[in-house]
C-alpha cells in the first residue's frame, strides 16, 4: 500500500524510533489527561458491577419520547450525544435501548483511531466502525468521527520503524480512506485532537507529538486538507482538552488553541467547528466562569460552531464516600460548567463520554487507581443499572436553558 522507501530526513529517525505512544515518567509536557489516555503499560481489572441488566428500569422507561435528552436537546437546535465501545453496545440489548431513546447523535470510543483501525500498514479493519455506523442508521442517529490525528494512537508498526514510511503520504491515503469510506455519514469529523501542549515549549504551543516530529507543524493543515477533499460536507473539528477554567495552565491552551485557529483561517484551511472535551473535576480548585465564556465567544466570533464533545465529571478528588453526597457534587459540577458553556449560541452539540458508571474511561488509568483503586466514577447519567442520575436531569435542564442570548447576558463580561 504505502511504498516501504525511507523518505524522512536523517535528523528525524533517531528521535522517532526513541518515541513510544506511553509517556515516560517526568517527560516534560506530560499531563494527567496524556498519561491516562495513553496505552496503558500496566491494566487494571474493571469494577465488577455483576452482570448488565437486562431490561431498563422503569424510571428510565419514563425518559423516552419527549422526556429524553435527544427530544430536549431538538427543541433547542442542540445535537444530545454520548460516546460508546461498539463490543459493549454490541452485546446490551439494554444498554442499545438506552442509547436508542436518549441520543441523537453517537461517536466511537476508539473505533475510528488508527490503533484500531490499523492493524498493519497494509490493512484497515472497518469491523466496529461499520457495525456502528449500521446501529446509527437503523436508529436515525448521526455520527461523529474521532479522530483522524492523535498523538496517542499511533500504531506500534508505525513508532517502530518510521523511516520506512513516507509519513505525510501515509497520512494523505489514511484520512482519504478512512473519510472516503464514511463519506456523506458523518456529521463531524475530529481531524487533528490535541495538537496543543504549551509544557512542551514549542513554537505556538504545539505538542511535541509522532506527528510534529515526522511532518513539522504542517501535518495539521494537511489533514484538513486532506478530509475536506475525502468528505466536503463533513464539519471538520479541532478537538481539544484543559480549556474550561479560569486557571494559569487553562488560559495558555485557550490562548494558543485561538492562535492556531486564526492561523487555519488566514491560510485559508477547512476548519467549521471547536470541540472542548469537557473533562471537568468535582471538586476542582478552580471556577469555569469568564476564561471559557470568553473563549466561547472568541470562537463564536470567527464564525465557527462549538461542540461539548467528551463531557464527564472525574470525581476522584472528592473527599468522602457518600454516593448521595458524591452524586450532588457531580451534577452540581455539571450544572456550573453547562451554565457557562450553554450560554452561546455557538454551541451546536453536547456529547458525554460514556452513557452509564458500569463503562467509563475514568476507571481506566493510573490516575484513578492512585487516588481511589476501591471506588468507581459515578460520573456519567446513567448509573450501573442504567437508572437516571442527578447528573441525567442536570443536563436536561441545562439544556433547557440553552438560549440564543450572548454571553453579556449570563454576567461573565
Amino acid at each position: 500500500m504505502i511504498a516501504a522507501t525511507p523518505r524522512l530526513p536523517l535528523r528525524l529517525i533517531a528521535g522517532l524510533q526513541a518515541q513510544t505512544n506511553s509517556p515516560k515518567p517526568g517527560q516534560r509536557g506530560v499531563d494527567e489527561m496524556t498519561a491516562n489516555s495513553a496505552p496503558q503499560q500496566a491494566h487494571y481489572p474493571p469494577p465488577d458491577f455483576g452482570p448488565a441488566p437486562t431490561a431498563l428500569p422503569a424510571e428510565t422507561i419514563a425518559l423516552r419520547g419527549k422526556n429524553s435528552l435527544k427530544e430536549h436537546g431538538h427543541r433547542k437546535d442542540l445535537l444530545a450525544g454520548a460516546a460508546v465501545v461498539v463490543r459493549v453496545l454490541q452485546n446490551d440489548p439494554a444498554l442499545q435501548q438506552l442509547v436508542a431513546d436518549q441520543y441523537a447523535i453517537l461517536v466511537p470510543e476508539a473505533e475510528l483511531k488508527w490503533r484500531a483501525l490499523r492493524p498493519t500498514a497494509d490493512a484497515y479493519d472497518f469491523t466496529a466502525s461499520d457495525a456502528l455506523f449500521a446501529f446509527a442508521a437503523a436508529h436515525q442517529m448521526q455520527v461523529r468521527g474521532h479522530t483522524l490525528l492523535w498523538h496517542n494512537s499511533v500504531p506500534d508498526w508505525l513508532t517502530s520503524n518510521p523511516a520506512s514510511f513516507n509519513v505525510r503520504q501515509l497520512i494523505v491515503d489514511h484520512i482519504h480512506t478512512v473519510v472516503g469510506r464514511y463519506r456523506g455519514r458523518v456529521h463531524s469529523w475530529d481531524v487533528v485532537n490535541e495538537a496543543i501542549l504549551p509544557a512542551d515549549g514549542q513554537a505556538g504551543g504545539l505538542r511535541k507529538s509522532f506527528w510534529y516530529d515526522a511532518i513539522g507543524s504542517d501535518y495539521i493543515d494537511l489533514a484538513y486538507r486532506t478530509a475536506s477533499e475525502a468528505d466536503p460536507r463533513a464539519k471538520l473539528t479541532y478537538n481539544d482538552y484543559a480549556v474550561e477554567y479560569d486557571s494559569d495552565d487553562n488560559a495558555a491552551r485557550r490562548r494558543a488553541i485561538l492562535d492556531l485557529i486564526r492561523g487555519m483561517q488566514e491560510r485559508k484551511v477547512p476548519l467549521n467547528a471547536v470541540g472542548i472535551q469537557s473533562h471537568i473535576h468535582a471538586a476542582s480548585p478552580n471556577t469555569i466562569g469568564r476564561g471559557l465564556a470568553d473563549y466561547i465567544d472568541a470562537i463564536r466570533t470567527m464564525g465557527l460552531e462549538v461542540y461539548l464533545t467528551e463531557m464527564d465529571v472525574n470525581e476522584d478528588d472528592l473527599p468522602y464516600d457518600d454516593v448521595a453526597g458524591r452524586d450532588q457534587a457531580i451534577a452540581d459540577t455539571y450544572r456550573q460548567f453547562l451554565h457557562v458553556a450553554l450560554a452561546s449560541p455557538a454551541v451546536k452539540a453536547l456529547l458525554t463520554w460514556g452513557v452509564s458508571d458500569r463503562r467509563t474511561w475514568l476507571n481506566d488509568g493510573p490516575t484513578h487507581h492512585r487516588k481511589q483503586p476501591n471506588r468507581p466514577q459515578r460520573s456519567l447519567p446513567f448509573d450501573p443499572e442504567y437508572r437516571p442520575t442527578p447528573a441525567f436531569f442536570t443536563i436536561r435542564e441545562s439544556i433547557d436553558q440553552h438560549s440564543a442570548s450572548s454571553v453579556e447576558a449570563q454576567g461573565f463580561r
